[in-house]
């Protein structure tokens, strides 16, 4: 379809948009503020996350943070990501689009690209087997929000500092891996060093080198609504 910004939110209809970034980007606001605002234009939305968003999904997220990710080989932290994503696929964005829903989801193949690519697996690599996990439905736009890796941390409360065996002296309760920024625990990801998350941020700015569909780069240091805005400005221009 042919850039209209007139018609900026009818083209999502049937369309896959994926929100991903650094911790404390901003991502899952920004999600669930354009899932708000598509929903008042008549538009019918349906919001996941990645990990999990499925019963056998939310398991090996569980199967993930029930482990030392430090003694974990990174081709299985990476494969079990791949088999929750897979789930997430065929039980839930499939059935969505094929019903003309907009999907908005909350961190996807990107994120592994970012995560493990920092972790030393080639994000290459994480494409070629992502495309026996997901098949053909690949985002038709993943939103990259940027900032800096101390802003970010700075917004969650959280110190990264928290590595390996001595993390579960610090995790309480019932974990989650990409937690809600109101969450003060740290996870298995936040729990690594700031050199890794420095590892991250490049590797989200460099995405599109690698990946097989489009991505934007949004700025997420400004406030909310100044960040909706952009999300708004992008979703005109691009052509979906």
């Amino acid at each position: 379809m042919a850039n209209n910004p007139d018609n900026w939110a009818e083209k999502l209809r049937g369309k896959f948009v994926v929100f991903d970034g650094p911790d404390g980007c901003g991502k899952s606001t920004q999600r669930e503020r354009l899932g708000q605002h598509l929903v008042e234009l008549g538009l019918t939305v349906v919001q996941c996350k990645d990990p999990g968003g499925t019963i056998i999904g939310d398991r090996i997220r569980h199967v993930l943070l029930d482990h030392d990710l430090s003694e974990m080989d990174v081709r299985c932290e990476t494969f079990l990501f791949m088999a929750s994503r897979a789930q997430l696929v065929g039980e839930v964005v499939e059935p969505a689009l094929k019903r003309g829903a907009v999907v908005l989801c909350d961190r996807f193949v990107s994120a592994t690209c970012a995560y493990q690519g920092a972790a030393g697996y080639d994000p290459c690599r994480v494409v070629e087997v992502a495309r026996y996990a997901i098949g053909d439905t690949w985002p038709d736009l993943t939103l990259v929000f940027d900032v800096d890796v101390k802003q970010g941390f700075d917004r969650t409360g959280r110190r990264p500092q928290y590595v390996g065996k001595n993390r579960k002296k610090h995790v309480t309760g019932t974990p989650t891996l990409f937690a809600n920024v109101d969450d003060g625990k740290p996870d298995a990801m936040e729990a690594r060093p700031m050199e890794f998350h420095r590892k991250v941020r490049a590797n989200f700015l460099s995405l599109g080198n690698v990946y097989p569909r489009p991505v934007e780069t949004v700025d997420g240091r400004p406030s909310v609504d100044e960040v909706h805005a952009c999300v708004v400005e992008v979703l005109k221009r691009v052509d979906l």
